[in-house]
């Protein structure tokens, strides 16, 4: 049984028995030993090693780390299956991206035991310098942005908090949530960073259904006209119309929900039409709009402007 092993069945048996539990907590403060887990260990290693370092080189920075622990029913093995890899690194990769708001490309490293512990550290390059010794700071930083972002994201949904501010992310993180929930996982983010910091967060089951409910539409509704010249007929009842003569100018798909009222009007192709519609909106819990529809109405007497963007 490997170290990481024996440490996860301890602290389940630990849990299991709160009398144990207890006596183990006031032998560990007996000895003036801190429970720690096999994360805050490392980061105090990597602090050490830094202290030390910059007492020769000021400027001296670690190389940065993420690790991905992934955790459930399949996972004792500390193996990595080919189809989570596929469905979990990618969105991974994007999340951080997004977060740092510049493309961020992460490399694998290496995979450990301890449930599944994916190493990963963020792709560097040369500089333009030519210089191979010399790596591309910025492309780290990067990172480190992004990963702060992350985090501070994850632990908004694990205590179901607000994450409007947060938005831009939603559309990645519910892509690694599905995944996730697909195989039955819960995932723990854990990112050391140049400076000897650490930040971690976890996505389980109880943020996932927090995802999910997010993710939940609701309907708004609003009676706007529509003006301009059709281009498009179809017999199932679309009619597009564009709303001016410029190549960008806006065009909607007007839906009739009875075709056959469209065929009764004889429109043509350059028609130029005023149409009511039913402009309606799905929307997310973070104001979101999912999806959009134009359903005809009736004819509008007069052109007027368009309160929105299609």
């Amino acid at each position: 049984m490997t170290g990481d092993s024996w440490r996860e069945r301890r602290r389940a048996l630990l849990d299991d028995d709160p009398a144990e539990a207890e006596r183990a907590a006031r032998l560990l403060e007996a000895l003036g030993t801190e429970n720690r887990d096999d994360e805050e260990i490392e980061a105090e290693h990597r602090a050490g090693r830094l202290a030390a370092a910059r007492e020769y080189a000021p400027d001296a920075r670690l190389e940065e780390e993420l690790q991905l622990r992934l955790t459930g029913p399949d996972t004792d093995g500390g193996a990595l299956r080919f189809q989570w890899g596929d469905a979990l690194l990618e969105p991974v990769e994007h999340m951080v991206s997004v977060a740092a708001g510049t493309p961020v490309r992460l490399e694998l490293t290496g995979i450990s035991a301890g449930s599944t512990v994916v190493h990963a550290r963020p792709v560097v390059t040369p500089t333009e310098s030519g210089d191979p010794d010399t790596l591309d700071a910025p492309a780290a930083s990067a990172a480190s942005t992004g990963l702060g972002t992350l985090t501070t994201l994850l632990d908004a949904l694990e205590s179901e908090h607000d994450i409007r501010e947060w938005a831009r992310l939603f559309d990645a993180v519910e892509a690694l949530s599905r995944a996730l929930s697909r195989y039955e996982l819960n995932l723990g983010v854990t990112w050391y960073d140049a400076d000897g910091h650490m930040r971690r967060a976890r996505l389980t089951e109880r943020g996932r259904h927090y995802v999910k409910r997010l993710r939940e539409t609701r309907d708004r509704d609003q009676e706007i006209t529509i003006s301009g010249r059709i281009t498009e007929l179809r017999e199932s009842g679309l009619v597009k119309v564009k709303t001016g003569t410029a190549k960008n100018a806006p065009a909607y798909d007007v839906r009739f929900e009875e075709p056959g009222e469209l065929l009764r009007m004889r429109p043509g192709l350059g028609d130029n039409v005023h149409f009511r519609v039913r402009f309606r909106q799905q929307l997310d819990s973070m104001g979101i709009a999912r999806s959009t529809e134009y359903t005809y109405l009736g004819p509008a007497a007069e052109q007027t402007s368009l309160p929105l963007e299609p």
